[in-house]
């Protein structure tokens, strides 16, 4: 971004008068409001995809009462929440009450810097952006322990304490696996790995040996407890805690808390596209210097991203809720290790390429073959 604001300032005249921590600021800003307001139409777009999806799925119509076919549902949605009185209970927490659903919604929406949209499209283009993106996204669960301890209800502990033990366990996976990209990409910055795989579909690291085949489901599966989604939504268990960790919130901040949940499985979907399913690549060789070629690669992206958010729609329409002891068994004797395993596999696979270690056998060939 600061190259951006760079060619600005030399290119209209009476903004290279201003101060650069002026224009560097004014920048930010405007650079975290266009990124919020793209992330906030597409979570709520994405709230009325999965309505309608789950209709089809239960043989349901859905919504499709406002707008075109249901469309700007969200928005009548966001309007009836925000009109709704906002109520603390009296045992409650109160500044820890009213401060947990913001830095939620921090957690959810700053990792959005770091993402690129598109080639050369990254508000921060940091050489540790996964490392960056992992972090942020990691201050969640402080806000959902804040949620629950503060609500002073046991539902919001209990909810809050599977949280807690999920995040943080299924953080390893996901991390782990995230960490096999970073070996193949021999680097952090999210741009690079997502450039390191243009060209044809089959330089995607999701096609690049089996050990990379089996850490882009690991890395998902992971994705999706660390996001409470079905079947890992323990923490929000209607049957059993009402409504988890937020059961005692209403109005404005459940919104904030709903709008953070399905940001951050957009957040993970297009990470997921930049790791393994190459970026804004759509699968052939194509110029993203160009002014056309770059945009191509924004919608690809998009596209990319609703595709893994429809399957993350389907597949809690289809899976029933998991016990919470076989949720902690998924992921200590089975993610993990494999993850481990994957990992392994893949530093033994670039050893290979680099040292060209038998690459005179056909199988040597396709193992070293990066």
């Amino acid at each position: 971004m600061q190259i951006w604001l760079d060619e600005l300032r030399g290119s209209v005249g009476w903004i290279g008068d201003l101060p650069a921590g002026f224009v560097y600021t004014i920048g930010i800003v405007v650079v975290c409001k266009i990124i919020l307001v793209y992330a906030s139409l597409l979570a709520g777009e994405t709230v009325w995809l999965e309505r309608r999806i789950s209709g089809r799925m239960q043989a349901r119509i859905g919504p499709n009462r406002v707008g075109p076919q249901g469309l700007l549902q969200f928005l009548a949605d966001g309007v009836k929440l925000l009109s709704k009185e906002d109520i603390i209970p009296k045992t409650a927490d109160k500044p820890i009450f009213l401060l947990a659903p913001i830095i939620v919604f921090v957690g959810a929406f700053a990792a959005f810097a770091v993402i690129p949209f598109g080639h050369g499209l990254a508000a921060a283009d940091m050489n540790v952006g996964l490392f960056v993106v992992l972090s942020l996204t990691s201050i969640e669960v402080v806000g959902i322990i804040m949620a629950g301890w503060a609500s002073n209800s046991k539902w919001a502990v209990l909810g809050a304490m599977r949280e807690v033990a999920q995040m943080i366990s299924y953080e390893l996976p996901l991390g782990i696996s995230a960490l096999g990209v970073v070996i193949l990409a021999g680097t952090m910055n999210l741009g690079d790995i997502a450039d390191q795989q243009q060209g044809g579909f089959w330089n995607w690291y999701v096609f690049r040996g089996p050990f990379a085949f089996a850490s882009f489901f690991i890395f998902f599966t992971a994705a999706l407890a660390a996001l409470k989604r079905a079947p890992f939504d323990l923490p929000e268990a209607e049957s059993e805690l009402v409504a988890g960790f937020h059961t005692e919130y209403t109005g404005f901040r459940f919104a904030v808390f709903f709008l953070a949940e399905y940001s951050a499985m957009i957040l993970f979907a297009m990470l997921t596209a930049v790791l393994f399913l190459g970026g804004w690549s759509p699968g052939f060789p194509i110029d993203f210097d160009s002014g056309w070629g770059r945009w191509a690669g924004v919608l690809v992206l998009f596209l990319k991203t609703i595709f893994l958010l429809s399957v993350m729609i389907w597949i809690r329409w289809s899976l029933p809720r998991f016990r919470i002891d076989r949720v902690m068994y998924l992921c200590y004797k089975v993610l993990l290790p494999l993850s481990i395993f994957c990992v392994v596999g893949l530093a033994v696979q670039v050893l290979i390429a680099i040292a060209g270690i038998g690459t005179d056998s056909a199988f040597g060939a396709w193992l070293g073959g990066m």
